[in-house]
C-alpha cells in the first residue's frame, strides 16, 4: 500500500530554501540530507501548519 504524500514537492522545496540546503537536494536528491535537516524540515512544517491552523488557512493543498 502506497504511503500518501504529507508534503507537496512545492512546499518541501520552499522550506529546504528556506533552511538553507535545498543545494545538496539539487544535488543528491533528498536522500542526501542529514537526518537534521530532515527534522528541522519537519518542525518547520509543522509550525507552517499551525499557523495555518490559527488563521484558517490550508498550505498543504496538493
Amino acid at each position: 500500500m502506497p504511503r500518501e504524500r504529507v508534503m507537496s514537492h512545492r512546499l518541501k522545496e520552499e522550506i529546504a530554501k528556506e533552511l538553507g540546503f535545498y543545494d545538496v537536494v539539487e544535488r543528491d536528491g533528498w536522500g542526501g540530507i542529514t537526518s537534521r535537516d530532515a527534522g528541522n524540515m519537519v518542525k518547520r512544517a509543522v509550525e507552517i501548519a499551525q499557523a495555518g491552523l490559527m488563521n484558517g488557512q490550508n498550505h498543504y493543498k496538493k
